[in-house]
């Protein structure tokens, strides 16, 4: 399996270069480097750009994902393809100039992705906790991108899309309430339908992550209404055991970082 997608100026590029060769060559500012797995920012044509480089994941972490039910993430194509479904949806995200995949052996594939820069520099995070301080509170605004938030989600999972680690950090934030750019979907589901328990999942992640921002139980009945789209006389008869799961995996989810903490 070898294969190479690309938009201006790469197509060109690529046309006379071996794409993973060129790519693996760039030097930049690393942003992150984990096991198998850098990103950078370099320079070319021009323009700044941001790249990642996937080097196999080996066996050990396929069956370890196959073990608990979990499709292994095997090269950036995923991420691509996620890209260009929320897109679609019309939920701000990546925009991806090239991507590729080299390799027969899934645990040793190769792959790349490289993307424009998003003109942001700070996540959603950062703006929860600038919220713990007196001086940057501002409640109308706050409630503006609780809707915003809910409205780019709901869009994400009705085009069957499920992002697998929704936490604040991966959106970035070029303006408020609407410059909202949802990152980091290496790990993304993607189909017709979003399960339930990928829902719960997505949506509880977002909750526990939420918890900087001094939510208000006003603040969650906004987004459930947003999210759903309807009143929330309709929402609650029809819908308490969903929601209930889905504070019961963000609660699990501080319990275990509370665990964490205390090991350290």
């Amino acid at each position: 399996m070898n294969e190479v997608h690309a938009s201006e100026p790469f197509r060109t590029l690529f046309a006379r270069e071996d794409a993973f060769a060129w790519l693996a060559a760039q030097t930049g500012p690393v942003f992150r480097a984990a096991p198998g797995r850098r990103t950078l920012r370099f320079e070319y044509a021009g323009a700044a750009w941001f790249l990642k480089l996937h080097a196999g994941v080996g066996w050990r972490e396929i069956l370890k994902n196959l073990l608990f039910l979990r499709a292994p993430v095997l090269d950036a194509r995923r991420e691509a393809v996620a890209a260009a479904a929320l897109a679609a949806a019309g939920v701000p995200t990546l925009d991806v100039m090239a991507w590729g995949r080299a390799g027969r052996n899934p645990a040793r594939r190769r792959s790349f992705i490289v993307t424009r820069p998003i003109p942001a520099e700070r996540t959603l995070d950062d703006v929860a906790h600038a919220w713990l301080s007196t001086e940057e509170r501002n409640p109308v605004l706050k409630r503006r991108v609780i809707r915003r938030v809910a409205e780019l989600v709901r869009r994400m999972h009705g085009a069957g899309i499920h992002h697998r680690d929704l936490y604040l950090v991966h959106f970035l934030v070029s303006d408020l309430p609407d410059g909202l750019h949802l990152i980091d979907l290496h790990r993304a589901g993607i189909g017709r339908l979003v399960r339930r328990r990928w829902l719960v999942k997505d949506l509880g992640s977002l909750d526990f992550a939420a918890g900087n921002a001094l939510l208000t139980q006003r603040d969650r009945l906004r987004f459930l209404a947003a999210y759903r789209g309807r009143p929330l006389r309709e929402i609650l008869p029809a819908e308490r055991g969903f929601w209930a799961a889905v504070l019961r995996r963000s609660r699990r989810l501080h319990r275990r970082t509370e665990r964490k903490g205390r090991d350290r």
